[in-house]
């Protein structure tokens, strides 16, 4: 069995993906439904946190004006 450091860069799990935040500008806690999909995005303490590989949250947030994203 090959030790940790020896696997080779195919034999390594992917990298975890990113989650980006973006800050809603109107409310501090509401559910987002995103249109066509149904599908419900959580905004707790005025932020929503979406995978940078979830092109339609992240099309839905970069198309409306009451969210900006956070640089941390």
């Amino acid at each position: 069995m090959a030790k940790p450091n020896e696997l080779s860069a195919d034999d390594q799990s992917p990298a975890a993906d990113v989650s980006l935040t973006f800050r809603d500008k109107i409310y501090t806690s509401r559910t987002l439904i995103i249109p066509k999909t149904n599908r419900t995005l959580p905004v707790a303490k005025g932020v929503v946190e979406v995978l940078a590989s979830d092109e339609q949250a992240l099309n839905y947030l970069k198309a409306n004006v009451e969210f900006e994203p956070l640089r941390e």
